[in-house]
């Protein structure tokens, strides 16, 4: 069994909420308590599941005893709202211990060995760093290749925190839409901290990216929303659903992802985001139009160039 506390390094907490996941939980499981520097404490958040959940982390709270099992009472819905209730409960049992550093694991990911030791030594390098993860692979995805996000965004499935950083942004806020991933890595980057997801890793998520309870097409519905609703500037909506069309399903999932921002503009549907922050998210946007438009042109003035003959 590894031992927690290692000397000379950073301590940190983790926190998982987890409803109905008795198809993944033990795969994050096996992944955490085989890290190479594993965490003082880990708070799994049993969001009143109706399958084997609980039992199945019972059955590892009993062998490491920085394991804990945080049960809650049962509840119909499963949203993103319910998520950050949860996370907050967790929250609660760690939030008067020593760390440097708080991380929210989604309940169906797996990673390497070495995966939260090579985060930590990122946050050891640079004390700017506010929040860190990595790329994530799932099946026929990779948000390396896939993604028209960029590297300062750091993915939900894997969000590690400086304490200091997840209190200045006022930890995660609650919104039965989604979005609360983004709204905390945005915050930070707009209070100064750096963002960062590493390439040189990556984590491994077994469920197609909102899709627990829908089809792929109504995840990528919601996707246009959420793009409406956390502020994107529609000239970003316009190049981000052209990139998705190019994508599986091809041209299905670009419609779907245009439908859902123009449906979520014609009701107007609620801003969870600040006026500030949404002025902050479009300035990004504007400027990383202009660093893919000017790479563009640097590639063609390549393509063109005639070498002449001596």
């Amino acid at each position: 069994m590894p031992m927690s506390n290692l000397p000379n390094r950073m301590p940190y907490v983790l926190i998982t909420p987890a409803r109905n996941e008795e198809r993944f939980i033990e795969k994050l499981i096996r992944s955490v308590i085989s890290q190479t520097v594993p965490p003082s404490r880990w708070v799994i958040v049993n969001d009143g599941s109706t399958d084997a959940t609980p039992s199945i982390v019972s059955g590892y709270v009993a062998k490491y005893d920085w394991i804990e099992l945080l049960n809650l009472s049962p509840h119909r819905d499963r949203s993103f709202a319910a998520k950050v209730y949860a996370f907050n409960a967790g929250f609660e049992r760690v939030k008067n211990l020593e760390y440097e550093v708080i991380g929210n694991l989604d309940s169906d990911i797996s990673f390497e060995p070495d995966y939260l030791e090579f985060l930590m030594n990122k946050f050891q390098e640079d004390p700017n760093l506010g929040v860190a993860g990595t790329i994530f692979h799932q099946e026929g995805y990779s948000s390396a290749t896939d993604s028209f996000e960029g590297q300062n965004h750091v993915a939900g499935g894997c969000q590690l925190f400086r304490r200091h950083c997840f209190q200045d942004i006022g930890g995660y806020i609650p919104n039965n839409a989604g979005g609360i991933d983004w709204i905390a890595v945005t915050t930070a980057r707009m209070k100064g901290w750096k963002t960062r997801s590493f390439r040189e890793k990556f984590f491994f998520h077994y469920r197609s990216l909102g899709t627990a309870e829908r089809s792929l097409l109504a995840s990528t519905f919601s996707y246009g929303e959420k793009d409406y609703y956390l502020g994107g500037h529609p000239l970003w909506e316009v190049f981000r659903v052209a990139y998705r069309a190019t994508k599986k399903p091809y041209l299905l999932g670009g419609l779907a992802l245009f439908s859902g921002y123009v449906s979520a503009f014609l009701r107007r549907m609620d801003r969870p985001v600040s006026d500030e922050l949404m002025r902050f998210h479009r300035r990004e946007q504007m400027k990383k139009l202009k660093t893919i438009f000017k790479s563009l042109l640097s590639f063609k003035k390549i393509d063109s160039f005639e070498v002449k003959p001596t």
